[in-house]
């Protein structure tokens, strides 16, 4: 499984890379399955494009602030950063790559906050229309670390092992050519955990915030297994980060639903 290059295509001078492409893909079919959702119990889906657009544009802010104080094994991270300020908002350079996951969550609830707010919708409510979809566009977005070549976890001779390039292979793996590809794990898992969350979305029996809450379990469940696979996790304490926020987010969102429904309903899902 050879990558054909990070550029799908040309333009004229601009280049069309795989990642933002597999983005912007992911965001359209999340937005569509959220669409769906809101229409199922009477909402209006045209509040989803525009709150898509802001949560859109404060996720990637949000992440790209994850990755820049981040410190990674190997990579650009902090220590970069602080000495080269001009290059936090020099997204040009190296594409969409360098963002981490969870900044681009948090940002983008905050945009389906604020968007709430202002056209005074129920957050929670909204938040569970677009969870689903989230993982649909994490299970797609995904692919653009295959083109990109990152992403992948310790070497393997497996049939399904990833070629990866020279040049992108990091210190202490040049020797090797083949690597666990732990994009296409991280994909397939996310894929799934879609599934499931859109079948609970469309079941009773729940309050608003329950399938958002529902998310904040299963993905850093998936996240947490996989960062085992990094070796260029971020650490503290000898712990990967992305594996301390999973616990902190799946501890609190399991306390939560647990508390939540131990109280009398004052809202059902229809």
């Amino acid at each position: 499984m050879r990558s054909p290059g990070e550029i799908l295509l040309h333009i004229g001078p601009l280049a069309i890379h795989w990642y933002g492409f597999l983005i912007v893909l992911g965001a359209a079919a999340g937005g569509l399955v959220a669409g769906r959702l809101a229409r199922a119990r009477g909402d209006d889906p045209a509040h989803v494009w525009n709150m898509l657009a802001v949560a859109l544009v404060l996720g990637i802010i949000g992440a790209r602030l994850y990755h820049v104080f981040s410190t990674p094994a190997a990579g650009v991270g902090w220590w970069y950063y602080r000495q080269h300020p001009e290059a936090i908002f020099a997204f040009w350079r190296g594409g969409l790559r360098g963002f981490g996951i969870y900044g681009g969550i948090a940002g983008g609830i905050l945009g389906i906050w604020l968007y709430t707010r202002w056209a005074k919708l129920p957050f929670l409510r909204w938040l569970d229309y677009a969870a689903p979809g989230v993982l649909l566009a994490q299970a797609i977005g995904r692919w653009g670390n295959f083109f990109n070549q990152e992403l992948y976890g310790p070497p393997t001779n497996l049939p399904w092992g990833v070629y990866i390039d020279p040049a992108h292979r990091l210190p202490g793996l040049e020797t090797y050519e083949r690597f666990h590809p732990v994009f296409l794990y991280e994909s397939l898992a996310n894929f799934a955990a879609f599934l499931l969350l859109l079948w609970w979305s469309r079941r009773g029996g729940r309050r608003d915030g329950d399938v958002f809450l529902a998310y904040f379990i299963l993905y850093p469940f998936i996240r947490f297994w996989l960062e085992f696979l990094r070796p260029d996790a971020w650490k503290v304490a000898g712990v990967a980060t992305a594996q301390w926020i999973s616990l902190a987010c799946m501890v609190g969102a399991g306390i939560t639903l647990w508390l939540r429904h131990r109280r009398p309903k004052t809202h059902t899902t229809q």
